[in-house]
């Protein structure tokens, strides 16, 4: 399995909106892709008025990977209202091998 993960930075006045847009698009889109496992959203308030958001998405290969994101796995996938939102994001994403016991 791998483990896609993506982080960018909102103002902290704009967490919920935009984790809202981001359930209603892009956690949205990887749940319907087939071969995604799972999807979560992770949010931190960093204090300075910011708050980071990580996607964390699971998946049975990284071939399952390109439904979502096309052949280029490596670049972040963005939507149009992503630019009123973001105050700093990653271009790319990284992706792990889930590590399973045994």
């Amino acid at each position: 399995m791998i483990a896609r993960m993506w982080r960018g930075w909102v103002r902290t006045e704009d967490r919920d909106a935009y984790v809202a847009y981001i359930e209603d698009t892009g956690m949205a889109e990887y749940r319907r892709t087939p071969g995604n496992r799972a999807a979560h959203m992770l949010t931190r308030d960093l204090g300075d008025g910011r708050t980071e958001i990580v996607t964390l998405s699971f998946w049975e290969s990284l071939d399952a990977i390109t439904g979502f994101a096309g052949d280029d796995i490596s670049r972040a996938v963005f939507y149009p209202e992503d630019d009123r939102y973001l105050v700093d994001r990653e271009t790319t994403v990284t992706h792990f091998e889930v590590a399973e016991p045994g």
